[in-house]
């Protein structure tokens, strides 16, 4: 069982007098990134959220937006009319043009809005942190969801590997004559008298050194382990299947330096291909 790094969960909450809007979502990171956007009310709160995201979400790049919003918006918000004739009264002083004309201007600077400061009782707090526990659910739900579809396209491109290794695996005697004949022909061509003893001890030599053999095991033997762990239940399997896939890789190249045969050089490059889609999908595995 798998989980993918990447989710998203929201939740709106009503009390008596406000609206609490929690929304998370994460993306791949190798490491807990948690960023946080929230009403200045709560800041005194953050250490304890981000203790709840890192003991369920682990890794990823986590973003956590809180709002809290009075249910009567006339009354979060008055024209600061103080700070608005402050700025008409500087602005005087360098222009000539009339009040509307200034207030036009000065309406645009900053702290024109005095907002009404939100704040939240104990009870409300309990509300807060039970919607965080629910959309931080929601994500990890939503991790699973994927991961079950990241699994079964990893399992796919596995098994595309495994047939293309099967099919190298058949090429192999068949190269080996041909590698025997290609050698005695060019020796043939030479006009030389030869040890017959001698060209065999040689041919053996040559054919060890192009020998697939124990690529193919290795191979084999890592395809599988990585098919055990996509199964294995963890919540942190993505850093081990990307360790498996750069042997995998490893592998793979050997085969494609040994391999002096057009179908198996093709065969190689198929390999590759899958392999690299691999890749990719491992770095969005938790």
């Amino acid at each position: 069982m798998i989980k993918s790094m990447t989710g998203y969960g929201k939740s709106d909450i009503q009390t008596n007098d406000k609206v609490i809007s929690i929304e998370i979502k994460s993306l791949n990171s190798k490491y807990l990134d948690v960023g946080m956007r929230l009403p200045s009310c709560l800041r005194s709160k953050e250490l304890e959220l981000r203790k709840m995201i890192g003991a369920s979400l682990v890794r990823g790049k986590i973003d956590l937006l809180i709002t809290i919003n009075h249910l009567k918006d006339s009354d979060s918000n008055h024209l600061n009319k103080a700070v608005i004739r402050s700025y008409m009264d500087e602005l005087k002083t360098i222009s000539n043009a009339d009040e509307v004309a200034l207030l036009k201007i000065a309406v645009r600077f900053p702290d024109v809005l005095a907002g009404v400061e939100v704040s939240f009782t104990p009870e409300e707090w309990k509300v807060i942190e039970e919607g965080v526990s629910s959309v931080i659910a929601q994500l990890n739900q939503y991790r699973v969801d994927e991961g079950i579809s990241i699994q079964k396209d990893l399992k796919t491109r596995v098994g595309h590997i495994y047939n293309l290794l099967l099919k190298m695996s058949e090429i192999a005697p068949e190269r080996q004559v041909l590698f025997k004949n290609k050698l005695r022909k060019k020796v043939e061509e030479l006009q030389i008298a030869i040890d017959d003893n001698r060209f065999e001890q040689e041919l053996i030599y040559y054919i060890e050194k192009i020998d697939i053999n124990e690529e193919e095991v290795r191979l084999a033997n890592h395809l599988n382990y990585f098919e055990e762990t996509l199964d294995v239940k963890s919540d942190e399997n993505g850093k081990k299947l990307n360790f498996i896939a750069q042997e995998i890789g490893r592998e793979i190249n050997t085969l494609g330096s040994k391999s002096n045969h057009a179908v198996m050089q093709q065969c190689v490059v198929q390999m590759k291909e899958e392999l690299e889609k691999i890749k990719e999908q491992t770095l969005n595995i938790l």
